[in-house]
């Protein structure tokens, strides 16, 4: 029997994109694709350690009361595993540990720059470097953006893909970091994976609307050094068909597979190759 490429998406406590996630993941062939909700991994019903490729979902994590995924980055730090000796954080941890791969898109996103996850600068998940503040515009932003890919990034989600057309949706995507020396890091080490950039994909743009929030150097999404832990605002699970794209009734020319739907296969082709 062939070997399964095994996806999980966390749900719970405000998410409300889990169901376009997990579709996503089964169009790029992932064999499974569980919807988990945070409690069945807290009651032990449901362990990290069954699966190859975890993704934290879009939404609004605990009402973004104490700020966007903050709750939710201390539940999962803190928060123990019933009728075990270890926390959830260390199952994460050995998932990462393991070469696993994780992606975590806008609430997601924002939830693993506040855990430490990203950008994770000399191989620290654990401590926190930046963060994702209010967008400039002091409103929520529902519209579709470009995206420039760094072609050095060692991101292997966007392997092969130079520029991407998504939409983004929040109200706190402004990435911002510590200091300069953490940008500095994180611009030497290709990290900023995807900028928002002009509609020719040739440069990041600072200017609004194209840079929706007015995040530092334009940036998008930013990955770790082993470029298998990765984090975006805009929503990829947003444009895996044709008909996703805002002018799909009046532009023939586009291809039935959706820009974001990439993303996802090169995540499913790494798993196949390198850890199946």
């Amino acid at each position: 029997m062939a070997k399964q490429v095994r996806s999980i998406v966390i749900t719970g406590n405000g998410t409300n994109c889990e169901r376009e996630v997990a579709n996503a993941c089964r169009l790029a062939g992932c064999e499974v694709a569980d919807i988990v909700h945070i409690a069945e991994l807290l009651s032990g019903r449901k362990c990290l350690d069954d699966y190859h490729f975890l993704n934290l979902a879009g939404g609004f994590l605990d009402g973004d009361d104490l700020g966007s995924a903050k709750a939710g980055a201390n539940r999962l730090r803190h928060a123990a595993v019933k009728g075990s000796t270890e926390h959830l954080a260390d199952q994460l941890y050995r998932f990462i540990e393991d070469g696993k791969l994780a992606m975590g898109v806008c609430n997601g996103f924002q939830l693993m720059v506040k855990m430490g996850l990203l950008p994770a600068l000399g191989d620290d998940f654990r401590t926190q470097t930046a963060t994702l503040s209010h967008n400039d515009s002091g409103r929520f932003e529902d519209r579709w953006t470009y995206l420039k890919v760094d072609p050095a990034s060692p991101c292997i989600y966007t392997r092969g893909i130079d520029g991407i057309y998504l939409p983004v949706r929040h109200g706190e995507g402004k990435f911002m970091v510590r200091s300069e020396e953490v940008l500095q890091r994180i611009e030497t080490g290709h990290l900023a994976t995807l900028k928002y950039c002009d509609p020719e994909y040739r440069a990041p743009v600072m200017n609004y609307p194209q840079n929706p929030n007015g995040s530092v150097n334009a940036i998008a999404g930013v990955c770790d050094a082993s470029g298998r832990i990765f984090g975006l605002m805009p929503h990829p699970e947003a444009y895996v068909h044709r008909t996703h794209h805002p002018r799909w009734t009046r532009d023939e020319s586009l291809p039935e597979e959706g820009m974001g739907l990439w993303l996802y296969r090169n995540a499913v082709q790494f798993i196949r190759n390198e850890l199946l």
